[in-house]
C-alpha cells in the first residue's frame, strides 16, 4: 500500500477538497458536543476513492487486505468482513446452528446465557432462531454479566454464552471461559464496543470461538456501515463464509470459478450429479457482504486503531478525574479486574434518584449542547419488541432495572479534548447544585 499512499498524497485537488469537509472543530457551549463521532483524515477518504476507481465495487482487493490485517491486529486466526456489527452477531450465532457441527449445533429451544442490559442485536439472533435467552443480572459499576452467577444458569439445555463487553469494558473472561470449557459451551464475544480492549494483556475477541465487531461511525474505527466476525476455531471459518454468502457451499471468491477443481463433479443433497457447485447451498444463509469501498476506508482507519484507543482511555480518565468530587451523587465506572478497557463511553449511574433525577439531568445536558445516551435498551425485556418473547431469568434483574432508570453515558471519542470535558464538568456541577437547592426547598 506504500505506492498507493504516495499516489494519493500527490493529488492536491482531492486532498484540499477532503480537508474542507472533515473534522469540524467543536466549540463547547456554542456547538453540540456529540456523544460519538468519527475521526477521518485525507487518507481514509482517498482510499475509498481509490477503491471506487477500481470499478469492482463489491468485496475485492481491499476487503482481502482488511480481513488479513484485522486478524493480525487481534492475533486471531481469521476475520470475515460483513456489512454491520448487527450482521456480525447474526452471522456468528447462525454459524453455530450449522448441521455441519453435528451434535454440537445449536437447535431451536436450546438456552443461551446472556444479559438484558445491552444492545438488541446481541440477543436478537438467538430469539429469531427459536432459542431461549437466559438473562443474568450485571454488576455495577463494571456493568458486565455477574460472573459468579453464570454457572448456576447452566442446564442440560444450555449451548452457548453470548455476551458483550459493555461499553468497552471486558467481562470476566476467566470465569466465562472456565465454565464454557467445563460444560462444553460455545462462546461468542460481542466485541462491537470494545475494539482494542485487553484482558490479562490479550485482546478481547480472541478468547471465545467467535467474536463480532462493528465499524459504524460511532465505533472505534469506521468504514461507515460495516462489521466483522473474528474466528478462532478453524472448522467454523467456511461455515461463517457460507452463511454470509447466501448459504452457498462453494468457497470461490467473487469473480472466481472452480477453486475446488470439482465444480461439476460433486453430488450434494438430492441434486443431480455434477450440479454446478457455485449454485449449491448447504445453509439457509444471507447476503451480508460489505463493499471494497468500505473495506478501503476501514483499512486506512485500522492503521490508526491504537491511537484512537489510547485517546479514548485518556478522555475517560480525564472525565473520571473531573467527576470524582461528585461521587456522593454518582457511581462512576470501574474497569473489570485484569482488564484494560477500550472505552466506548463514560457510564454514570445516579446513586439516589430522589436527589438527582436522571431524565432531568439528561435533558439539562442536551439543552446545554452536550450529547448523552442511555445504556442502549436498558432492560431489554421491558422493551415492546420483546413482550411475547420466551426467555428465562436467573434470580433477578435488579441492577439491570437500576441502569434502565438511573444510568446514562457521555462521549469519550477521540474528537473530544480537555476543553469539552471541562465544559461538561461545569454544566454537571451547575445542575447538581441547582438540584440540591431544589430538593432542600421541596
Amino acid at each position: 500500500m506504500i505506492q498507493l499512499d504516495q499516489e494519493l498524497a500527490s493529488n492536491d485537488y482531492l486532498l484540499n477538497k477532503v480537508r474542507q469537509k472533515i473534522n469540524k472543530v467543536i466549540v463547547p457551549g456554542s456547538d453540540y458536543i456529540p456523544v460519538t463521532g468519527k475521526v477521518l483524515d485525507e487518507k481514509d477518504i482517498l482510499y475509498g476513492v481509490e477503491a471506487v476507481l477500481d470499478g469492482w465495487l463489491t468485496a475485492g482487493r481491499f476487503a482481502d487486505d482488511f480481513e488479513r490485517q484485522l486478524a493480525d491486529y487481534f492475533g486471531s486466526r481469521f476475520s470475515v468482513l460483513v456489512n454491520s456489527g448487527s450482521s456480525a452477531n447474526l452471522l456468528a450465532f447462525y454459524t453455530l446452528t450449522s448441521p455441519k457441527l453435528g451434535a454440537d449445533a445449536i437447535l431451536p429451544g436450546d438456552e443461551i446465557i446472556t444479559v438484558a442490559a445491552g444492545f438488541p442485536t446481541t440477543i436478537n439472533p438467538m430469539i429469531q432462531y427459536g432459542c431461549v435467552p437466559v438473562f443474568l443480572d450485571v454488576d455495577i459499576p463494571t456493568y458486565n454479566i455477574k460472573a459468579e452467577d453464570i454457572e448456576s444458569a447452566v442446564t442440560e439445555k444450555t449451548k452457548a454464552i453470548m455476551v458483550a463487553h459493555t461499553l468497552g469494558n471486558p467481562f470476566n473472561l476467566d470465569e466465562v471461559m472456565r465454565i464454557a470449557k467445563k460444560y462444553d459451551l460455545w462462546v461468542i464475544e460481542d466485541d462491537c464496543d470494545s475494539l482494542g480492549a485487553t484482558y490479562r494483556n490479550k485482546k478481547t475477541g480472541t478468547f471465545g470461538d467467535l467474536a463480532t465487531l462493528s465499524f459504524y461511525p460511532a465505533h472505534h474505527i469506521t468504514m461507515g456501515e460495516g462489521g466483522a466476525v473474528l474466528i478462532n476455531n478453524a472448522k467454523l471459518k467456511k461455515i461463517v463464509e457460507s452463511f454470509r454468502d447466501w448459504g452457498r457451499d462453494c468457497w470461490c471468491a467473487p469473480g472466481k470459478d472452480n477453486t475446488c477443481g470439482q465444480r461439476f463433479a460433486q453430488k450434494l443433497g438430492d441434486l443431480p450429479d455434477g450440479y454446478d457447485h457455485k449454485y449449491t447451498y448447504s445453509h439457509i444463509g444471507f447476503n451480508l457482504k460489505a463493499t471494497d469501498t468500505q473495506a478501503a476506508i476501514g483499512l486506512s482507519q485500522l492503521a490508526k486503531a491504537d491511537t484512537f484507543v489510547e485517546k479514548r482511555r485518556q478522555n475517560h480518565q480525564m472525565l473520571y478525574n473531573l467527576l470524582k468530587p461528585l461521587e456522593e451523587h454518582f457511581i462512576l465506572p470501574q474497569a473489570t479486574e485484569h482488564a484494560n478497557p477500550s472505552w466506548f463511553g463514560f457510564l454514570i449511574t445516579i446513586r439516589d434518584a430522589d436527589r438527582i433525577n436522571r431524565n432531568r439531568l439528561v435533558e439539562y445536558l442536551e439543552q446545554n449542547k452536550i450529547g448523552t445516551r442511555l445504556l442502549f435498551g436498558g432492560n431489554l425485556i421491558k422493551q415492546p419488541a420483546y413482550k411475547n418473547t420466551r426467555y428465562r431469568i436467573l434470580n433477578n434483574l435488579d441492577n439491570t432495572d437500576k441502569i434502565m432508570n438511573d444510568s446514562f453515558w457521555l462521549g469519550v471519542w477521540p474528537g473530544l479534548n480537555v476543553e469539552h470535558y471541562e465544559y461538561m464538568n461545569k454544566v454537571i456541577n451547575t445542575f447538581c447544585n441547582t438540584e440540591a437547592t431544589r430538593t432542600m426547598v421541596r
